[in-house]
């Protein structure tokens, strides 16, 4: 097992999720758990932005398209939500695809899954890889 390089900002994070799923339960679209965690990780004071963009080039020429990360909470951990019943293939690319594009602040990574199909829970999973130099 690998061990989690920011734990301490991993926690928090992984607790907030829980009280959003705590206070709200399942069944909601990802958009209605995004602006739940953003007021929930407010409250607990811990930083993030939401919504951030991600440039990306080819060859080493700018592109118009981006990627748009849900949020990155203390500046280093790019947290990935999925309002499905369970994370695929294709979910786990995306943010290894964010890597990728050259996202500079670190190399954990949290998606978050809550389910929403006659399932009761939340799931998350932290998955590491490296940023490509």
């Amino acid at each position: 097992m690998n061990e989690i390089i920011y734990k301490d900002e991993a926690y928090r994070i992984i607790g907030a999720c829980f009280e959003v799923y705590k206070e709200k339960g399942n069944g909601f679209l990802e958009a209605v758990y995004q602006e739940c965690l953003e007021i929930e990780l407010s409250s607990q004071w811990i930083a993030f932005q939401a919504r951030l963009p991600i440039d990306l080039s080819y060859k080493g020429q700018s592109l118009v398209q981006r990627y748009v990360a849900d949020m990155v909470c203390f500046g280093t951990v790019l947290v990935e939500l999925k309002a499905v019943s369970a994370l695929a293939d294709e979910h786990r690319a995306q943010v290894i695809n964010y890597l990728h594009a050259g996202i500079g602040w670190g190399y954990w990574l949290i998606s978050a899954v809550i389910r929403n199909s006659n399932g009761s829970g939340w799931l998350y999973e932290i998955t590491c890889g490296r940023r490509r130099k």
